[in-house]
């Protein structure tokens, strides 16, 4: 560990800080209708859709609506992206004449990009057409992403509206923030990008002569416009294999950076819409410092476990950090610094091989996605994850003082700390069920590549990361077969879906109930207090539901690379 390294963490930590404000008040004007800066271009153009799709914007929706709207929605993209996939062979822009994907594999691809998650049993540049690329995968990177943000604005709606029985319209909505957000952003992204040194063309791969006289075809495409959407929307699956260790994917240093500033930006700016929208942007910036105390705890023992190395490997003389699967171009710090980044939101990006990392230092980016991706998470996802773990520390404050729990004015009662806990539990019984089940069935136990321990934690942090709409992959298991495309299939649909219903309904249900004054016996959601609260929540649930499967395979790896034992 080094000053210089710490001063890269704490620097990136500034800036997601500065941005969350701009970015929140824009996105607020944003959903509440209001001109913006973008309006007189865009306008029209928001016009011509609704009126091409029949939406009238003026006419609300009930949370049922409005969540069956999102799941019809949903069926499309999964249609569209199983069909082009299928059909890649006779379709056009197949410059190295991908075939068709297989059926399991395109049906585990097309759940896991409409659910956010975007883990990959394939090899972009081996697999897949610049059609499929564009048309099934950039266009639901854009389309889930848009689908997080208006869910999270449909529970701040139930927060901040009083007596109301809608909570928006979800076309309206999701309009909106591709329109006024994600693509505006995504072009000035993508631009930056392709500067760096990043490929965008539809032309054939590159056959190059190396210097050995051998011939090499080197794959590119539009990779630009993916990367861009991939990362601010907390997407992260990659044009290429090695995703953001590729140099085509990620170029140079200051591209690193900006991915992974644009991981968290528009996921931080949500905890200030929130604040705007409910009236009290301290509100917003006690959520922001939650999710920052959990951020900085996770990236200080990775970095630390990083930089120290194991006992073997400093028994061997390799010094100086642990430098396996790493980018020398990235080193310890960014390398550490991306892997929480990446699994506190709901990304998923690699520039290092977490397989990799020391038992301790892959233990952390496993915390993160066990605790439902909260830590800035994914964009919109991980506010409404947030609050659903607010919803039962404010429980558990009312219970303390005898009261009945309030939160922004709206009492909390046994219908919404219900509907928090179904959608918060539903989490490890995906996980824990299907690594129990990997774990003793011959074929799936055929996919791993290590015994003991590091083999069941690559089990373990492949369906973690699948139900937590994460997609990284601790590497080293062989998920391309039926059996793991169906279950982790079913593991990100699970994820996504058994979530977003529980935290639709209690938008509905706070929408319409009145807003209470606060009073002097309420209790303060601003402060240290507060802060403190929800993080021993947070880690409490954490400790009952997630943490010991969560521990048992990196901590006995540990114990055993501290004894000089290897797997």
């Amino acid at each position: 560990m080094t000053v210089i390294g710490w001063i890269q963490i704490l620097l990136y930590c500034a800036v997601i800080v500065a941005l969350a404000k701009p970015l929140g008040w824009y996105m607020t004007r944003v959903f509440n209708g209001e001109r913006t800066l973008l309006s007189p271009v865009l306008r029209p153009v928001e016009v011509a859709i609704y009126w091409i799709g029949g939406v009238d914007e003026r006419r609300e929706q009930h949370w049922l609506t409005y969540t069956v709207a999102m799941l019809l929605f949903h069926v499309g993209g999964f249609l569209i992206i199983y069909g082009v996939m299928r059909l890649q062979a006779v379709l056009p822009f197949n410059p190295a004449g991908q075939s068709a994907v297989a059926e399991d594999l395109s049906f585990n691809t097309a759940i896991s990009f409409l659910t956010n998650t975007n883990w990959q049993n394939y090899g972009g540049e081996s697999t897949l057409s610049y059609l499929v690329q564009m048309l099934g995968l950039t266009h639901q990177n854009f389309l889930s992403a848009a689908t997080g943000i208006v869910l999270a604005i449909a529970l701040i709606r139930g927060f901040s509206r009083a007596s109301a029985r809608t909570v928006g319209n979800f076309w309206v909505d999701i309009t909106r923030c591709t329109l006024y957000v994600l693509l505006p952003l995504c072009i000035i992204y993508t631009l930056f990008l392709v500067s760096q040194g990043m490929p965008q063309t539809l032309g054939p791969y590159v056959e190059a002569t190396t210097l050995e006289g051998a011939k090499q075809t080197i794959a590119v495409g539009p990779v630009a416009s993916q990367v861009a959407i991939k990362m601010l929307g907390t997407n992260g699956g990659g044009f290429f294999n090695a995703n953001a260790a590729h140099p085509f994917e990620n170029p140079t240093a200051l591209s690193n950076f900006i991915q992974m500033l644009s991981i968290f930006a528009l996921g931080a700016a949500l905890t200030n819409v929130f604040g705007r929208m409910v009236g009290n942007q301290r509100q917003g910036w006690a959520l922001l410092a939650v999710m920052g105390v959990l951020f900085i705890a996770g990236v200080a023992i990775t970095y630390w476990a990083e930089a120290n190395g194991t006992t073997t490997l400093n028994a061997l003389g390799l010094t100086g950090g642990n430098m396996e699967g790493k980018e020398v171009r990235f080193g310890v710090v960014a390398s550490s610094l991306f892997a929480v980044i990446t699994t506190a939101a709901s990304c998923g990006a690699v520039n290092a091989m977490h397989d990799s990392f020391t038992a301790l230092g892959g233990m952390i980016p496993l915390i993160n996605m066990q605790l439902g991706e909260i830590i800035v998470g994914g964009v919109g996802a991980g506010l409404y994850g947030m609050l659903l773990f607010v919803v039962l520390a404010i429980f558990v404050a009312g219970l303390m003082v005898g009261r009945t729990p309030e939160y922004v004015g709206k009492k909390i009662e046994a219908r919404e700390v219900k509907m928090a806990m179904l959608a918060i539990l539903v989490l490890p019984l995906m996980y824990l069920g299907w690594t129990a089940v990997a774990v003793v069935l011959p074929p799936a136990v055929a996919s791993m590549a290590n015994a003991g321990p590091h083999g069941f934690t690559e089990v373990l942090y492949a369906y973690t990361s699948a139900t937590a709409n994460n997609g990284s992959a601790f590497a080293g298991l062989t998920g391309n077969t039926f059996f793991y495309n169906l279950t982790l299939a079913s593991s990100m649909f699970v994820g996504r879906f058994f979530m977003i219903i529980p935290a639709m309904a209690i938008a509905g249900s706070l929408a319409q109930k009145k807003s209470i004054p606060p009073s002097a016996g309420t209790f303060p959601t601003t402060g240290g207090l507060f802060v403190g609260l929800v993080v021993g929540v947070i880690l409490i649930i954490g400790g009952l539901t997630f943490f010991p499967a969560l521990a048992l395979g990196p901590i006995v790896e540990h114990l055993a690379m501290a004894a000089g034992t290897v797997f």
